[in-house]
């Protein structure tokens, strides 16, 4: 490899890494504000399902709701979350990976799968799955309007019939440096143990019943679940992309440091050479 090859490969990976470090700027000021999101949502669904807990307490007698009959299962829904750009480590990865367990534990039922994020459906795809349906550009506005539109074509689904159960798969934001796979039951509607277990102090009185109350909260905690998830995602995307784009710009920089020091070494030897051919010619004139 010649000097000028070797410039143009510094050259190369300066500018990949100005890219880099570019992209892990724009995901930080992102994951602060999916961040707060994150953290502002989660104490509304943690006290409305424990809210729902105390309602779904009661006497089945007393109340009941369409979203949480079961029945046997032979038709389910999947619902993978991913993001729509690639370049963000793992995140994508564990998501397919996962959800490709999911589909070899359930090959005994009828699987339908909705996509929300490019990644998911793209991988899929390519391994023979067949999309019933996609949600593109969700993360590009990302609001509860969105997760309405997407746990109500659901809903009808379940209503319906079309299927028994619903089930929801999302990268949960557990720290800038750490995203889990979550896997949830949509429908038929179940409480998150982890955040039911917080049960309010004290017993509500429901007006103008349990019943009626449990008929409004029901679709809204199910809206909830969704929109959490997606918040959840987007927040664990941001900060896969982050630390992605760090560990390349610091890969850049030592791939800059070694390459320098080769080219160094390059343009040494050369020049020894060059001296070496003119002390043998010089001597050679005197002989």
């Amino acid at each position: 490899m010649g000097l000028r090859d070797i410039r143009k490969r510094i050259k190369s990976v300066k500018n990949t890494r100005q890219i880099t470090k570019a992209m892990k700027m724009v995901s930080a000021a992102k994951l602060r504000k999916a961040q707060d999101n994150v953290i502002a949502a989660r104490p509304y669904a943690q006290t409305l399902d424990a809210v729902m807990a105390q309602l779904l307490s009661k006497d089945p007698g007393e109340v009941s709701h369409p979203l949480l009959t079961r029945r046997e299962v032979k038709r389910i829904e999947f619902v993978v979350v991913s993001s729509d750009r690639g370049l963000a480590g793992g995140f994508n990865s564990n998501i397919t990976r996962r959800a490709l367990k999911f589909l070899s534990e359930h090959k005994q039922h009828e699987v339908t799968i909705t996509t929300v994020g490019r990644k998911a459906g793209d991988f899929l795809r390519g391994r023979g799955y067949t999309i019933r349906k996609d949600w593109p550009g969700v993360f590009g506005k990302l609001n509860y309007a969105a997760a309405e539109a997407i746990t109500a074509e659901l809903t009808e689904r379940f209503l319906s019939g079309q299927v028994d159960a619903v089930y929801f798969l999302f990268n949960e934001f557990v720290s800038a440096i750490s995203q889990v796979p979550n896997l949830q039951q949509l429908l038929p509607f179940e409480l998150n143990k982890a955040d039911a277990g917080g049960k309010p102090a004290g017993e509500y009185a429901y007006e103008p019943n349990p019943q009626a109350v449990l008929e409004k909260l029901v679709p809204q905690a199910v809206n909830v679940k969704v929109y959490r998830g997606l918040l959840e995602s987007w927040a664990a995307e941001h900060a896969a992309r982050m630390a992605a784009m760090e560990n390349a710009t610091k890969n850049a920089g030592e791939m800059i440091g070694t390459l320098t020091l080769f080219y160094n070494r390059t343009r040494q030897a050369l020049i020894t050479k060059e001296l070496m051919e003119i002390v043998s010619g010089a001597e050679a004139l005197k002989g």
